[in-house]
């Protein structure tokens, strides 16, 4: 996997025998035509350099994050499994003392406490959720000028 780089260098976007100016005589003698070119340029060339950063990046955490939802999933599985085995063992226990169907009623019983617990949780906490408000204020912080215009471009 390639990595993009940032400042002169291979694959950087950066040539400085491609016309760049390099001395404050070689702006002053430049074109604004040419200065603005040279700015859209490197802009150009840092913007597709951040975006490729943070597709590697994504790519990366992507494949952590993939893989601890996986070991995540096999616990909850072996959780079920344990669950799963120790409600019939206490179902058996009971069934020692009471009626069969009565024991299994009061695992059930057990279990829909749980449930219902968890789902009381849940929903205190999704109350809670107040979605990407940062890069909701930080997007609206953009300049007119960067939004595009759904109208489309008067010149």
């Amino acid at each position: 996997m390639t990595m993009p780089t940032q400042g002169p260098g291979p694959g950087s976007g950066y040539h400085p025998d491609a016309g760049a100016p390099h001395t404050a005589d070689e702006v002053r003698n430049s074109s604004l035509g040419d200065l603005m070119r040279q700015v859209t340029t490197d802009l150009s060339t840092l913007m597709r350099q951040e975006v490729e950063l943070a597709k590697a990046e994504i790519r990366q955490e992507g494949k952590k994050a993939g893989k601890a939802a996986g070991l995540f999933g096999g616990a909850g599985f072996g959780g079920y499994m344990v669950a799963l085995f120790v409600s019939i063992a206490v179902w058996q226990f009971l069934d020692n003392v009471m009626d069969s169907g009565l024991a299994a009623l009061i695992v059930a019983v057990i279990w829909a406490t749980v449930a219902a617990v968890l789902y009381s949780m849940a929903k205190k906490n999704a109350q809670h959720v107040r979605g990407l408000k940062k890069t909701n204020d930080s997007v609206q912080r953009i300049p007119d000028a960067l939004k595009p215009h759904p109208e489309g471009v008067t010149r």
